[in-house]
């Protein structure tokens, strides 16, 4: 396959990942990008065996729970924004035996749409600079776009492996209009979105003596109210 210029007959987002907690990185990345890129639908995908991980990580039936809660935010978000964009949450890596690779995914999501929808897998800055680490990393453009936000402490041009920076040469666009417009196969750099949470250093807060300093800046508050109702990260 090859990136076209037609326009597709969907966009969809793809938002992955371990889920252990959701929080509301997530969330903005989310609407950023559901906005810029006026997304039909956005997926987000809790990873079964994310094989990446180390091994003390939440079940996954929990962290589903945890994202399906995140979601209700996210929608209500969305519906105060006026962002049209639709919400779900797909069990599919879950679903799926044996460890979750992204390239699977993206590839049931093609069969799914068809040939001619707009896929684009949303990324952190950090994920970028990882990505020669993921399974098949080189095929993931013949399925799906990328759009990259920004975060701190994460300098691309100083961080990134040669390999990334061929990977940018070729795919790279600057507008992110373009991404809507192809199917697969383009990279977009998003640096007016800078988010400075993550997931471990919320979980080693939750089991800090400080757990009770979160609040829903930091994590949605209805996936909050599992972790507490559940006694999740003590």
């Amino acid at each position: 396959m090859s990136a076209i210029d037609l326009a597709p007959q969907k966009k969809i987002g793809i938002l992955g990942g371990t889920f252990d907690p959701p929080h509301l990185g997530h969330l903005k990345l989310a609407t950023h990008f559901s906005k810029l890129l006026h997304l039909d639908e956005l997926l987000l995908i809790p990873s079964g065996e994310p094989w990446q991980k180390e091994s003390d990580i939440t079940p996954a039936k929990v962290r589903l729970q945890m994202t399906e809660a995140a979601g209700i935010d996210l929608a209500r978000a969305f519906l105060y924004l006026n962002i049209p964009t639709q919400i779900g949450i797909d069990r599919m890596e879950i679903d799926r035996a044996g460890p979750s690779y992204a390239i699977d995914t993206v590839r049931d999501l093609r069969a799914r749409f068809g040939v001619d929808a707009s896929l684009t897998w949303l990324m952190g800055a950090d994920s970028l600079l990882n990505l020669s680490s993921w399974n098949s990393w080189d095929q993931l453009l013949s399925y799906v776009n990328l759009a990259v936000a920004s975060r701190p402490h994460h300098e691309l041009s100083l961080e990134m492996h040669p390999e990334i920076k061929v990977l940018l040469e070729k795919h790279q666009y600057f507008d992110p209009n373009l991404l809507e417009k192809s199917p697969f196969g383009r990279i977009y750099l998003d640096k007016s979105l800078s988010v400075d949470l993550s997931s471990t250093n919320l979980r080693n807060q939750l089991k800090s003596t400080s757990r009770g300093m979160i609040g829903s800046e930091q994590i949605p508050s209805h996936t909050l109210e599992i972790i507490t109702n559940l006694g999740l990260y003590k």
